[in-house]
C-alpha cells in the first residue's frame, strides 16, 4: 500500500503535521509513504515581504508533486492551511489542474483525508477541512477523517486543534506558536488511521 503526504506551507506548521502523518503511516505494516508538496504560486519577492523565506529552507528539499502522480497512490493525505475559512490558493490551483485524472476516474476508490492549520482556535479549521472533503468527493475518494478514538479529541485542558474531520494545529496570530505535543500526535494517529484503512483496501 503506497501512500502519499502532500502539503502546502509557509512557515513550516502544516510541514510539522505533515512529517508526523508520514510517521504515522509508516506505523501500519507493510505501508509505504511519501511527502511532497504542492508547486508555491507566489515570487520569492512577495514571500520575502511576507516573511516566509527562511521559515520555508527547513523544507525546500521536500520534492514538488506532479499533478498526475496522484494516480499512482493507494491514499493521499492533503495537509493545507485554511485562508478564510478555505485551504490555501496553492492547494487550490494544483487541485483544480487534476481534471484528466477526474476524467479517467484515476482516483475513484482511492482514500482521502485532510489536515489543516489556522491562526486562531476558531479560524475556520473546520470548514476548511469539509470543503475540501467536496473536492474529493468529486474525485471518488473515500474520505477518512480523525475518530474520537484518538482520546486526546476529549481533552479540554488545553486551546488545542484537532477535530472529527480531521488534525489541525492553531499559528496564533504572528506565526510563532508551532504544533503542540497534542497536536502532532493528532496528525500520527490521522496517518496511521487512513494507512489502516488503505491496506485493508488495497493490501
Amino acid at each position: 500500500m503506497k501512500a502519499l503526504v502532500l502539503f502546502y506551507s509557509m512557515y513550516g506548521h502544516i510541514y510539522q503535521m505533515a512529517q508526523a502523518a508520514a510517521k504515522g503511516v509508516h506505523e501500519v505494516k507493510g505501508a509505504e509513504v511519501d511527502l511532497k508538496q504542492v508547486p508555491e504560486t507566489l515570487s520569492d519577492a512577495v514571500l520575502a515581504k511576507m516573511g516566509a523565506l527562511e521559515a520555508r529552507k527547513a523544507f525546500a528539499h521536500v520534492p514538488v508533486c506532479e499533478v498526475g502522480e496522484l494516480a499512482d497512490y493507494d491514499a493521499i493525505i492533503f495537509g493545507a492551511p485554511t485562508r478564510f475559512g478555505n485551504m490555501c490558493g496553492q492547494m487550490r490551483q494544483f487541485l483544480d489542474a487534476t481534471g484528466q485524472l477526474w476524467a479517467k476516474d484515476a482516483l475513484v476508490g482511492k482514500v482521502g483525508s485532510v489536515f489543516t492549520c489556522s491562526a486562531t482556535q476558531h479560524g475556520g479549521q473546520e470548514s476548511t477541512i469539509l470543503s475540501f472533503h467536496i473536492t474529493l468527493l468529486h474525485l471518488g475518494m473515500i474520505v477518512v477523517g480523525l475518530p474520537y478514538s484518538f482520546e486526546l479529541q476529549k481533552d479540554i485542558h488545553e486551546v488545542t486543534g484537532c477535530s472529527p474531520y480531521g488534525a489541525s494545529t492553531i499559528a496564533g496570530g504572528d506565526g510563532s506558536r508551532m504544533p503542540s505535543t497534542h497536536e502532532l500526535t493528532g496528525a500520527r494517529f490521522q496517518g496511521r488511521h487512513v494507512a489502516d484503512i488503505a491496506a485493508r483496501l488495497f493490501g
